[in-house]
């Protein structure tokens, strides 16, 4: 494949819509397949495709390409528009929409495609082939051993069925494949990499011995039909436009312009698989607790250069707003979950608490720290704690074992194995000194809003300071380890006397007496 520079701009008009040629608003897709959770790159897609349709004031389009009937998973389809969903990738019109191009999967257009079918042979642009499996892998299998490129050497084109059946290799249910020109121009012009030259096809198959068509047949006639004006889609398929170019032109249809995105790779620059890399399921982002707007952020740096002044967090707006075909990277980029660790945690930090706590909930709840129907002074507590734990998380996953504490009851807290050996021989003398000068300090309460009594979390640093900093003559960093330990069971934790407050006196003292009692 080769390419040079290309000035076309980006028309904001159609030319092509449902029946015929008009002009109109832009209208783009995106077409997953329903064979498992969505993968990452559909995602990465349609943030592009909803960019420029929201820029130029045109539609989004969701269809489903549900034809492979082998890898077909019922509950998948469910998953893309929950992923989408999720990211804030809305759809215009979809299987679950409807719309004026409906029906939305392709399972349900099987009708469709016959009369495009019926014409490329009567055109004699198609024919049909008998050839069996087995005479097709005995064909490439010579073709390899004589080192010569492989592709289909149309034993069946010119022959009806009956002369064909009279020759070895014969199977009764035909496939229908185009017939490629020898001189045919494999060159196109995309909108992110100028004029490319894709290698000369063989003849392919658009319809399928089961009598479903392929992807090739498919996708033209449904993108004419539901007048898709711009094609964008993975760098994979560079090889195989020409092939849509041909059914286009043969079939006398109005060309869409097409934008091939570099993939997304691995750390070898190998393309990112479900298979081999978690993160290329869409919905692990969501499990680990990762920010929708942090992911849109980060797949638009790695298609997309950083704003002006090489800022890279910029909001899905700011990204619409200036959005280039001109400007999409055209080398495929490493998917660097580092990066994403760093943006994660930036969004995180600027959400506002109440925000932040719904967004926690069903973590705590899919990890028992929470019931499915909190109380409201359970709620009241979690938008307590948020702030504490707020520049402590990176992930929403792993506010858990922060949160986790302020939800068990004292005699029920367990003492982490590190946190418990991490304790040194004055641990007993200042778990005892700390019981000492918390118990004559009145209690409001608990909570960090509650102001009555001397139970807040400034009063309680000043009365352990005193008693064991200053009393004991131990350093702040060695004092309040063994608090810490007791009050959370963890050797991290949120803030220590904010913790005690939340608690209260009675639960912080039952803490400190559990731990002291087994020491």
């Amino acid at each position: 494949m080769t390419s040079t520079p290309d000035s076309s701009s980006t028309s904001t008009s159609a030319t092509s819509t449902h029946g015929g040629a008009s002009t109109g608003p832009v209208r783009l897709r995106v077409a997953p397949s329903p064979t498992g959770d969505p993968h990452v790159g559909t995602a990465y897609m349609s943030m592009f495709d909803v960019a420029f349709a929201r820029q130029q004031g045109g539609q989004f389009v969701l269809r489903i390409e549900d034809t492979d009937r082998a890898r077909y998973q019922a509950d998948s389809e469910q998953q893309i528009y929950d992923a989408l969903s999720w990211l804030g990738l809305d759809w215009d019109e979809g299987p679950d929409k409807g719309g004026p191009y409906a029906p939305y999967r392709q399972s349900e257009r099987l009708g469709t495609y016959r009369p495009y079918v019926e014409r490329l042979l009567e055109s004699g642009h198609a024919y049909h082939c008998w050839c069996s499996t087995e005479r097709l892998q005995e064909m490439r299998a010579e073709q390899q051993r004589a080192k010569q490129p492989t592709g289909y050497d149309r034993r069946c084109y010119g022959l009806t069925r009956e002369e064909r059946a009279e020759l070895p290799g014969f199977t009764e249910q035909p496939v229908v494949r185009m017939l490629i020109p020898d001189d045919v121009d494999t060159s196109f012009t995309d909108l992110i990499r100028g004029t490319l030259t894709a290698p000369r096809p063989d003849d392919q198959v658009i319809v399928k011995a089961d009598g479903f068509p392929t992807y090739h047949l498919a996708v033209v006639v449904d993108d004419h039909e539901m007048g898709i004006t711009h094609v964008v889609r993975g760098e994979e398929w560079i090889s195989s436009t020409p092939k849509h170019i041909l059914l286009y032109r043969w079939l006398d249809l109005p060309l869409p312009k097409f934008a091939h995105m570099p993939l997304l790779r691995n750390a070898d620059k190998s393309k990112i698989s479900k298979r081999k890399n978690p993160a290329a399921r869409l919905s692990w982002f969501q499990e680990q607790g990762y920010l929708p707007e942090a992911l849109l952020n980060f797949l638009a740096l790695l298609g997309y250069p950083p704003m002006e002044g090489d800022r890279e967090v910029f909001s899905f707006a700011e990204f619409v707003e200036g959005f280039e075909w001109s400007k999409v990277n055209k080398v495929g980029p490493i998917f660097d979950l580092d990066k994403l660790g760093w943006l994660n945690g930036h969004y995180l930090r600027e959400l506002e608490v109440g925000d932040l706590a719904s967004r926690l909930l069903p973590f705590l709840q899919r990890d028992g720290v929470l019931p499915a129907q909190p109380t409201l002074p359970q709620l009241g507590r979690l938008k307590e704690i948020t702030p504490l734990i707020q520049t402590r998380i990176g992930l929403l996953s792993e506010a858990t074992p922060l949160v986790g504490p302020f939800y068990v009851a004292d005699d029920e807290l367990e003492i982490a194995e590190d946190a418990r050996k991490q304790l040194k021989d004055s641990a007993p003398p200042v778990l005892d000194a700390a019981i000492a000068a918390l118990e004559p300090l009145s209690d409001g309460g608990g909570g960090l809003t509650d102001a009555a009594g001397e139970w807040t979390h400034d009063r309680i640093e000043a009365a352990l300071r005193e008693a064991i900093v200053d009393g004991m003559g131990i350093k702040p960093r060695l004092a309040f380890g063994p608090l810490r330990t007791a009050v959370s069971g963890q050797r991290v934790s949120p803030p220590l006397f904010e913790s005690m407050q939340i608690l209260g006196k009675a639960s912080t003292l039952n803490r400190l007496r559990n731990l002291r009692a087994t020491l």
